[in-house]
C-alpha cells in the first residue's frame, strides 16, 4: 500500500474539512435565514425551551463550529461543537424515528457527529490555521478524538439535561 505525501495529505484534508465545515456552516444559516421565529417555533414543538435561545444557539454553533472547521481553527473544539449539536439533534428529533433518515431517524446525525470526529481525529492537515499557529500537534490523534467525543457528548447532554422538557 502506498502512503500519502504530506502535501496529498494537505490537500485532501483541506478540501474534506472546507467542504464539511461548509455545508454545516450553511445548514446553521438557513436556520436564520429561513427565520428564527419559525425556528424558534419549531425548537419549542420538540420541547427545547425556550425555543428562540435554542434556535439562535444552534443556528450560531453550526455557523461557528463549520466556519472553524473549514478554516482549520481549533479544529477539535470545533469538532465537538458539532458532536453537542448532533447528540441534542438526534436525541430530541430522530431518536423516537428509528435509525435511518428514510424514516426521520437519528443515522444523519449519528454521520455528521462521527465525520467531525474524524476531522478531529487525523487533524486539520498542514494548511490549516492550527497549523500556521502551532495549535495542531497537540490535538490530533486520540487527543482530537478524546476531546471533540467528551467535550461534545458532555456539552449536548447537559444542554438536554437543563432545557429539554419533551412534549405532551
Amino acid at each position: 500500500m502506498t502512503s500519502l505525501t504530506d502535501t496529498e495529505f494537505a490537500l485532501i484534508a483541506l478540501v474534506f474539512r472546507v467542504v464539511f465545515g461548509l455545508v454545516f456552516a450553511a445548514h446553521g444559516w438557513a436556520k436564520r435565514k429561513n427565520g428564527i421565529d419559525g425556528t424558534a417555533a419549531w425548537f419549542d414543538s420538540i420541547g427545547m425551551k425556550p425555543g428562540r435561545l435554542h434556535a439562535q444557539a444552534a443556528s450560531l454553533t453550526e455557523i461557528g463550529a463549520g466556519l472553524l472547521l473549514a478554516l482549520g481553527f481549533l479544529t477539535s473544539f470545533a469538532a465537538a461543537a458539532v458532536v453537542g449539536v448532533m447528540v441534542v439533534a438526534g436525541y430530541t428529533s430522530h431518536r423516537k424515528n428509528g435509525f435511518f433518515i428514510v424514516k426521520d431517524g437519528w443515522e444523519y446525525t449519528f454521520m455528521v457527529a462521527i465525520t467531525a470526529v474524524f476531522i478531529a481525529g487525523v487533524g486539520p492537515g498542514d494548511w490549516s490555521l492550527d497549523e500556521a499557529l502551532g495549535l495542531a500537534d497537540g490535538f490530533n490523534g486520540f487527543v482530537g478524538v478524546a476531546v471533540a467525543i467528551g467535550v461534545g457528548v458532555v456539552a449536548g447532554i447537559a444542554q438536554l439535561a437543563t432545557f429539554y422538557r419533551p412534549p405532551e
